[in-house]
């Protein structure tokens, strides 16, 4: 069976390596690239387009929200999973409203990340339960 490739798009590292090991546990995931700012991943897109881009709202040189709208834009087959510690309901209709699939708190993502990625992954619409919970 294929694996589902995934980018992660997090300026600290020590995250996105937790993240990336989280991921991994899945053998049908497997994390392809990862980017520490948003235009370093519109880089890595040029060279590669992933079945999905999980990236931090916070991020030097290109945000994610700002990133989301362009990928969007680009590459529309890209499912984005937006990753953050704002619990924002507002920043969560904007995020959908730029085209992302899903809305990942950092609090959730120990117990909820290979959730968020499956239902996402189907077709359907993520939202952290602590955000509407």
């Amino acid at each position: 069976m294929a694996h589902y490739k995934i980018i992660l798009a997090e300026d600290h590292v020590l995250m996105r390596e937790g993240l990336k090991r989280l991921i991994q546990e899945d053998p049908e995931l497997q994390v392809v690239d990862e980017a520490g700012d948003g235009l370093e991943l519109l880089q890595i897109l040029e060279e590669f387009t992933p079945d999905m881009v999980i990236i931090d709202i916070n991020m030097p040189r290109l945000r994610g929200l700002e990133a989301t709208k362009i990928i969007k834009e680009l590459y529309p087959e890209i499912k984005i999973l937006i990753l953050t510690m704002n619990k924002s309901k507002e920043l969560v209709y904007k995020a959908m409203n730029y085209g992302a699939s899903g809305f990942l708190l950092k609090d959730d993502a120990n117990t909820v990340l290979h959730s968020a990625i499956n239902t996402i992954r189907l077709g359907n619409t993520f939202i952290s339960p602590l955000i509407f919970g």
